[in-house]
This record gives C-alpha cells, structure tokens and sequence, in this order.
C-alpha cells in the first residue's frame, strides 16, 4: 500500500472521530467513535505509533461497554422513573419552553394546554429529564397522545416506552390502543412491539 493511501487512512480516521462528536445521540456518538477509533488502531499499527494505538484501543474499549450498558438499560425499566406532574407544573412549562423548536420539529400539531386536565409524564434518567408525554382520554381504552417527545441525547433509546408499555402508567389507567400525536415526524411505536390498528397503536 503507497504512503499516501496510509495518510488518507489516517485522515479519514480523524474526521470519522471528529464527526463522532457532532452527534446528538449517544448511541450514534458511540457507533461513529469506535469506526473511528478502529480505523486509527489500524492506522497506527502500521505506522509503529504505539502509544497512540494503546490509547485509540482503550477508547474503542469504553465505547464497546458503553454501547453495552445502553444496549442493557434501554429496555430496563430501573434505569428510568415516570414522574407524572400537573398539567400547569412549573418543571413541565420549563422544559416545553427550553425545548420548544425541538418539540415543534418532531411534534408540529403541539399545543400545550396546561389546563386542560390532560396526563402528563416526564421521564427521568438520574437527574436528568429526557423524555415527555403528555395524553387524554379518547374513549375505549384509548388514549390520544398530544405530544410524545424525547431528548435529542436520548432519541435513540426510546424511554417513552416505559410510559407506554405494559407496566406503564397509561397502561395501569386501563388504556390499551394510543393514537400517535397529531402529525407526529416517525412515530417508532412497531419498533417497541406495538402493531397497528387503524389510526391506533395497540400492544
């Protein structure tokens, strides 16, 4: 292999660990890094840089058990609490306002009423917030949900599932179908186990 095809390795190994950071998700951070740590211990190897070849391994180490333990905790209900608060909660209103242009891109119908009696669930990982729902009743056992939104670090987790799912509140409530939030951007409720009725997701 000519020098200058190892240097484009190297290169590309930089912008794949540069690009890592860009993400917003953890999950794609953590991917996008090990490709890049990879292909700079390959990199390395072959140019005899031995003391960054021990550092990119150890990284690509941290990364694989870090995708491990999201790989564990994502469908773990311990490593979330439902927090179900006041439609007019002072937490609530923050959050909606802090994220306001995030929750307009993946939920543009949303309006938030925070007198409306509606259920409201904030989902907690530790002391952070990275999730809310926000439902009413529609009558059968079904729930309209009017916003179903989680943090852009978080999106590829789907801790909404632990407000939806069988052991969730909503469930708990009796409701056995939920209608996706009017004109919500990919709704991943089959991912979860749900399957279609109708307009309705059902469990």
């Amino acid at each position: 292999m000519g020098s200058w095809w190892l240097e484009a390795i190297g290169w590309i190994g930089s912008a794949v660990l540069v690009w890592s950071l860009l993400q917003t998700q953890l999950r794609r951070l953590r991917i996008i890094n090990l490709v890049g740590c990879v292909i700079l211990i390959g990199y390395n190897t072959a140019n005899h840089v031995w003391p960054m070849v021990g550092l990119n391994v150890v990284l690509a180490a941290i990364n694989v058990w870090q995708l491990a333990r999201m790989a564990r905790e994502k469908h773990d209900a311990a490593a979330y609490e439902v927090l179900e608060v006041a439609g007019d909660d002072t937490y609530l209103r923050h959050v909606l306002r802090v994220y306001e242009a995030d929750i307009r891109r993946f939920n543009p119908d949303f309006v938030y009423d925070p007198f409306s009696g509606d259920a409201c669930y904030l989902v907690l990982k530790g002391d952070e917030t990275v999730g809310v729902v926000i439902g009413r009743d529609a009558g059968d056992g079904t729930a309209q949900l009017l916003l179903d939104w989680v943090t852009p670090r978080h999106r590829d987790l789907s801790p909404g599932e632990f407000i939806l799912g069988t052991d969730g509140p909503l469930r708990r409530r009796g409701y056995r179908r939920f209608l996706p939030p009017p004109d919500m951007v990919e709704p991943y409720y089959a991912a979860l186990g749900f399957r279609r009725d109708g307009d309705a997701y059902v469990l």
